[in-house]
């Protein structure tokens, strides 16, 4: 999806066929999960879980071996996922105001495994110099500090379908991507203690996923919509996800 420098790109999409309901539904769903018994003191501990399998499912869908060797993380996509959802908490802030240097960051810890140490200080967060790429980064760092009023969850569809489309960085593209659109939502309200896990929704219909990204990419009408309805709709199986991990408590 090409964004376009407007008063506000974002706001036709929620007119495209299916968006606005598809919205409604995850938007409930969510709310229901943080009302959870165990979630309104115990959230904490959902939390983690969430971000642990959050982050599990990121990594498998970049093909990750999760089997781990004597209780270690031996896959380095899998060990960045991890580090990844572990840095969430930390950029919250910094998404809010900058959120090109929470990308880097993510990148930074994501990919570490994956590029040889002695370059590491050339490729890890920085973005290849494209003038596309930096121009559409910079347009969407706009919209997550402030330049839509789109709802929540077409904008966090936005910025996982745009990172995917542009895969800015050399290494890592997928991890980032998903770890991006969880700050997202937790920043954006959409699901603001991060007790979802679409990502697990993501991987169980990877042939959508694969397939609705690149309609999104595409910049069709129809292939917004069906990104955005599909996004939406992995939200309502996060909450399916999260509310397994609050039951799995009580």
């Amino acid at each position: 999806m090409a964004l376009q420098s407007t008063s506000d790109p974002l706001a036709p999409l929620l007119a495209l066929p299916g968006v606005e309901n598809a919205v409604e539904r995850a938007r409930n769903a969510l709310v229901g999960l943080h009302n959870h018994p165990v979630n309104r003191r115990g959230w904490p501990a959902s939390a983690a879980e969430a971000g642990l399998r959050a982050a599990r499912a990121s990594a498998a869908l970049d093909g990750a071996t999760l089997d781990a060797v004597d209780g270690a993380v031996t896959d380095p996509v899998l060990a960045g996922a991890v580090r990844a959802a572990e840095e969430i908490g930390k950029l919250l802030g910094t998404w809010r105001t900058a959120p090109l240097q929470a990308l880097a960051r993510l990148h930074l810890v994501a990919a570490a495994d994956l590029v040889p140490a002695d370059r590491h200080g050339g490729e890890l967060g920085r973005p290849h110099g494209s003038a596309e790429v930096s121009s559409r980064l910079a347009l969407l760092a706009d919209l997550v500090t402030g330049g839509t009023r789109a709802p929540a969850p077409v904008l966090v569809a936005v910025v996982h379908g745009e990172l995917l489309a542009l895969r800015p960085f050399p290494s890592a593209n997928g991890v980032v991507a998903r770890a991006a659109a969880r700050l997202a939502a937790i920043v954006a309200g959409l699901d603001p203690k991060g007790l979802a896990v679409p990502e697990v929704g993501h991987l169980r219909a990877r042939s959508a996923y694969l397939e609705t990204a690149a309609g999104f990419a595409g910049g069709s009408p129809e292939g917004l919509a069906a990104w955005i309805v599909h996004c939406c709709a992995q939200w309502e199986a996060g909450v399916r996800e999260g509310r397994s991990i609050a039951e799995a408590r009580t």
